[in-house]
């Protein structure tokens, strides 16, 4: 595996940004599809945030200063281009984010790339309930096992307000699921 020092250097020079970027996708598009997939749901809607991401990525990769780690800053992309992508899709549709968020856990029961039972379903209806930012902020530290400081980098925000945020969603869920459960 190659450093990413090395991976950087190769990324911001012209003559290896290609072979260099070809590197970076196959190393993290599982990790960041998975992480965009537990936000936006829906496996199409992860796959086009995805390479959104991707795009960016290749775009700005010649801004990268290096005061956090790659990885860090392309979570960060994907973040943002989860947030924005539901917005838009929102807008587009004339729904709510509530309203998207309601039919995208509606859409998991019939989506053959979701492999839960009825309470991992009810366990993603939880998550829906929960403010966008808050439901980025559990599912990336859930689903992801980063930690409160890793979290910070990414998201740009301290880890006190990280650690409140995320104990209030897992609160939020923890209520939904008992005011909710299957009988």
């Amino acid at each position: 595996m190659i450093s990413e020092k090395k991976l950087i250097a190769e990324l911001q020079s012209d003559a290896s940004k290609e072979i260099a970027f070809r590197h970076l996708v196959s190393e993290y598009k599982e990790r960041l599809y998975w992480q965009i997939r537990n936000f936006v749901l829906d496996h199409d809607d992860a796959d086009d945030v995805l390479q959104n991401t991707f795009i960016k990525v290749y775009k700005n990769i010649k801004s990268f200063k290096g005061e956090s780690k790659l990885h860090t800053w392309m979570y960060r992309i994907a973040a943002n281009e989860a947030i924005t992508f539901l917005n838009k899709k929102a807008r587009r549709k004339n729904l709510s984010l509530e309203q998207l968020k309601t039919d995208a856990v509606k859409k998991l029961e019939t989506d053959i790339y979701f492999e839960g039972d009825a309470f991992q379903l009810q366990f993603q209806k939880a998550i829906a309930t929960l403010p966008e930012r808050q439901r980025l902020i559990f599912t990336m530290k859930y689903f992801n096992d980063y930690t409160f400081e890793e979290l910070s980098e990414i998201m740009d925000t301290s880890v006190g307000g990280l650690k409140s945020s995320y104990h209030i969603a897992v609160k939020k869920i923890t209520e939904y699921i008992k005011t909710n459960e299957m009988l």
